[in-house]
């Protein structure tokens, strides 16, 4: 009876301690260093200065929704896939991804939880002569919106007028007339507004690719772009919409046009949106819970909103944020898939 009894009494007094450990380690919510990395779409030293308060800030606002977390490290990769390796690794709790990098490595360890947010335009249809009224395209500040599209622009060639023309008259284009033309577009496979979503246009509207354009002159950034389109070398150029906004005041100085750049250089195509920059989470650290990844989105929202919080994230030209899921970047994926010839 009394090796019942103290049987009894150890099994008891065990339980009471599971029972008293359990609660603890469940609601363990310190985290000893929550590792940030950035893409590298700035100049790294830049970046890090910009960014640098938001490491209290982060503790401070974790710390208001009952996470301890001792320390954060802010890092910029020294490539945009070094950013997802780091979420597949799970040596980043957390990284600031393109839509295209994100959509590689969403099935790989990185799961998107906000997409920053920008300025909407006052122009934003898919109908390509409806952004051509000669009048500037300006930003809604009030208007908060997760995407941005690409645009096809044709300049004031003799060639590129013949298409703004045709699209301005609501006549379609054919293959032989976009490939009739003298095209400039990025020199980088990855650049979503630059070369993956022109693809997707020409895919969509006359089953082609860039890479089967007869004229295409390599060009640097959008600046050589729209460069080009003002010196005839390009007929057509694509970038984001609207570029025009940025090469306004060159056009007509350094680039000596006598007409404005609403007027000269139009669009004629027009891309579906493309998702902004993500901020994404790793699946593959233990940190990473469920309560994490919902603290992680209150806190980058109340950031935002503060001045101080908007200054340390305008480096990425970012306003603020909104929850998105996986299945908001199910076309930067298609788009990926394209441009690796899937």
């Amino acid at each position: 009876m009394k090796t019942l009894f103290k049987l009894f009494l150890i099994s008891f007094l065990a339980f009471g301690v599971l029972a008293a450990c359990s609660p603890a380690e469940k609601e363990d919510k310190t985290i000893e260093d929550l590792v940030v990395v950035f893409v590298p779409s700035r100049d790294p030293g830049a970046i890090l200065t910009a960014t640098e308060p938001l490491k209290q800030m982060l503790i401070d606002s974790l710390a208001a929704k009952g996470f301890t977390v001792n320390q954060v490290t802010i890092t910029v990769s020294n490539d945009y896939n070094a950013a997802g390796e780091a979420l597949s690794a799970g040596t980043a709790h957390i990284g600031f991804l393109p839509g295209g990098t994100y959509a590689l490595y969403s099935d790989d360890g990185a799961e998107v939880i906000l997409a920053a947010t920008r300025a909407g335009l006052n122009k934003d249809s898919e109908v390509a002569k409806d952004w051509n009224d000669g009048q500037p395209t300006l930003g809604d500040s009030n208007a908060q919106v997760t995407y941005y599209r690409s645009l096809i622009y044709a300049g004031p060639s003799e060639y590129g007028t013949m298409l703004r023309e045709k699209v301005n008259a609501g006549t379609a284009l054919t293959w032989d007339d976009v490939n009739g033309a003298t095209w400039c577009y990025s020199n980088s496979a990855t650049s979503s507004a630059g070369y993956v979503y022109p693809t997707m246009w020409l895919l969509n509207n006359f089953d082609k690719k860039l890479t089967d354009l007869t004229k295409t002159p390599l060009m640097g950034g959008y600046g050589d772009i729209a460069s080009g389109l003002a010196n005839g070398t390009c007929d057509i150029g694509v970038g984001y919409a609207d570029i025009r906004r940025d090469y306004e005041g060159q056009w007509t100085s350094e680039w000596e046009r006598t007409e404005p750049i609403w007027v000269e250089m139009e669009v004629i195509g027009v891309t579906e949106g493309i998702f902004n920059d993500t901020i994404s989470v790793s699946t593959r650290n233990d940190d990473v819970t469920a309560e994490l990844k919902t603290a992680l989105q209150e806190a980058f929202i109340e950031i935002a909103k503060t001045p101080a919080g908007l200054e340390a994230i305008k480096i990425y030209n970012h306003e603020g944020y909104k929850v998105v899921t996986d299945a908001d970047y199910e076309g930067a994926r298609k788009a990926q898939e394209i441009v690796r010839g899937n």
